[in-house]
């Protein structure tokens, strides 16, 4: 395996194990309610927990740090925005654990999530590099 294939690879589970601590056990209660509400401060902390985190994984395999803000700062929206779209979705069906289509907003709420990170791993890849 080359350096560069090593890198990605290490890029792109550096930032899918910081989502893994953002969303699973550095969410607080405020982070979790009313996250229908588009200008939620819960829902602005969480996806600037997810931005911040980032910034240790970028600098690690090499990012600037003028490029690494402004991805962040692009990831923070949309991080932002998919999140908003799973609660407004979920909550205009009431939907909870019990439902399968809560877990379905689930899973392309996660997937996305993933895609961001490819699509950040193709940034730096090709911006950075």
């Amino acid at each position: 395996m080359t350096d560069l294939a090593a890198t990605i690879l290490l890029l792109f589970c550096l930032l899918q194990i910081k989502h893994m601590f953002a969303d699973y056990f550095l969410q607080t209660p405020k982070m979790l309610t009313g996250r229908g509400t588009y200008l939620h401060m819960g829902r602005t902390q969480h996806a600037a927990i997810h931005a911040l985190l980032s910034i240790p994984c970028l600098l690690v395999v090499g990012a600037t740090l003028k490029f690494t803000l402004i991805l962040i700062a692009l990831e923070w929206a949309v991080h932002f925005h998919i999140d908003w779209a799973k609660a407004r979705y979920s909550d205009a069906r009431s939907l909870n654990p019990g439902h399968a289509k809560f877990w379905r907003a689930f899973g392309v709420d996660q997937t996305l999530h993933a895609l961001t990170y490819v699509a950040m791993t193709w940034t730096w890849l090709t911006y950075a590099v």
